[in-house]
């Protein structure tokens, strides 16, 4: 029987061994995308205790409370934080296989060294012990960073954002870590939601053009992709949570965008159109500077009423949407394309029966413009357990090319959620190291080691390409 989660946990053979000590854990990290807070970063703050640290803005942890029947006062009301702490480490033992498990006992090996394992018995020594350690002036904002070994992180942000804290992070000569915006916009392409014409109206503002119609629209959506690119931004991140592809003559987009600036309803059918048109616009804007587009599609959010009034959006009540996009998503690939705007794109569906499909769809528009121009994203949310990172490497290495993949990404709000890499990681060199024990790939470990240290970093720094000199 193997120890619990020792030095070779989820290595099986003695080539995944080889491959993950000799070279996988030899290469820092890149993370190009996450929801970490920039002013967190750049205030360098302290946490108060373990409870705010690991509870504050985790929905994987929240599920997991709910799913053991915790109350949600203790999840996201107002239970005191000892309380929230106690409750998540009673339930923290039925997540036997669940990666969560994982996870966070890697997380409490790496940054508070404490190597038993989290449950009823010991939840106040747990907590009281890294509670002392986070008052320690090592366990900062960007000393966390730092000590797991990251070089570069892409936060997530709005199109009106000032980048300032960005700013002040970059004049801090004393943090060694990258910290770039990425662009998403999303909130400018929801004419459906309370605020949009407000939104606008802030845009409009930032931008200095008034907001009128799509031409306006474009010229001030152009201007702060300028103002992020000056700031190193390479990154653009779309939450597609629609994704139908369904394009508009011309003078009709002029008039939808009108429409929907008067603050009118647009129809399910306008809603896709207008969708479209702005898509279509971004991605030729992306090519153009040398941007990467990530497209996520899939989910189904906010199904629990309830729980969405009271804690709000990003509370651990969305779920897989069984409806497919890859079509739509080829159509708008193969629309942009055509007229040579096509720029790398990052595809991630929530939904693991679209592997296959995005294996085949990427295959159709690579060209010679990057290795693997067209990727299969990470496996994403709900699939970036165990099982789902297998199935997702075994999909993408049967239909493309693993050795071109760009590798793991955190998608957290949390400081310490770095050891996801590990875990992915170890899991890589266990595929190939299997491939290799079974004789279907050489043991040649000069090819193997190149293969596992650009899937874990040097693939996503050429990808990107992020000046990391």
């Amino acid at each position: 029987m193997k120890p619990f989660m020792d030095k070779d946990f989820l290595l099986q053979t003695e080539v995944a061994k080889k491959l993950y000590h000799e070279y996988a854990a030899q290469v820092p990290v890149l993370d190009y995308h996450c929801h970490l807070n920039p002013q967190e970063i750049a205030e360098d703050i302290h946490f108060k205790n373990m409870t705010e640290l690991w509870l504050g803005a985790d929905h994987y942890k929240w599920r997991v409370m709910r799913s053991n029947g915790v109350p949600e006062k203790y999840i996201t009301g107002d239970a005191p934080d000892e309380d929230k702490f106690h409750a998540f480490a009673k339930a923290l033992p039925n997540c036997i296989g669940n990666p969560m498990y994982h996870w966070c006992h890697l997380e409490l090996q790496r940054y508070f060294g404490i190597y038993e394992t989290l449950s009823e018995k010991n939840w106040k020594k747990i907590y009281d012990t890294c509670n002392a350690r986070l008052a320690e002036p090592d366990m900062s904002a960007k000393k966390l960073i730092q000590m797991s070994g990251v070089t570069l992180v892409c936060t997530t942000d709005d199109p009106i954002d000032d980048l300032h804290y960005h700013e002040e992070i970059a004049a801090d000569k004393e943090f060694d870590v990258q910290v770039l915006p990425a662009w998403r916009p999303d909130l400018a392409m929801s004419p459906e939601k309370e605020g949009f014409v407000e939104y606008i109206g802030k845009l409009s503002a930032v931008s200095g053009i008034s907001i009128v119609d799509f031409t306006s629209l474009k010229q001030a959506l152009r201007k702060r992709l300028d103002f992020f690119a000056e700031r190193g931004c390479l990154v653009s991140d779309h939450g597609l949570d629609y994704a139908e592809f369904c394009p508009l003559a011309e003078e009709e987009e002029e008039m939808l965008v009108k429409k929907s600036l008067s603050g009118a309803s647009l129809t399910g059918e306008e809603l896709r159109q207008f969708r479209t048109m702005m898509m279509l616009f971004l991605g030729e804007e992306y090519k153009k500077r040398g941007w990467v587009m990530q497209l996520h599609y899939g989910a189904k959010r906010e199904n629990n009423e309830l729980v969405f009034q009271s804690a709000g959006a990003n509370a651990g009540i969305d779920c897989i949407n069984p409806r497919g996009f890859a079509a739509d998503v080829a159509d708008f690939m193969n629309a942009l394309n055509k007229d040579g705007n096509l720029p790398k794109t990052i595809i991630y569906s929530l939904n693991p029966t679209d592997n296959a499909l995005i294996g085949t769809m990427i295959g159709c528009f690579q060209n010679e413009d990057a290795h693997g121009k067209i990727q299969q994203g990470a496996a994403w949310w709900f699939n970036d357990h165990k099982y789902g990172m297998e199935e997702h490497m075994n999909s993408l290495a049967s239909l493309s090319l693993l050795g071109n993949f760009i590798g793991m990404l955190t998608d957290s709000r949390s400081f310490i959620s770095y050891p996801r890499h590990e875990y992915f990681r170890r899991i890589l060199c266990n595929y190939i190291g299997n491939l290799v024990e079974q004789g279907e790939y050489p043991e040649d470990y000069e090819l193997l080691g190149e293969i596992v240290k650009n899937i874990s970093y040097y693939n996503a720094v050429n990808y990107f390409g992020f000046d990391l000199q």
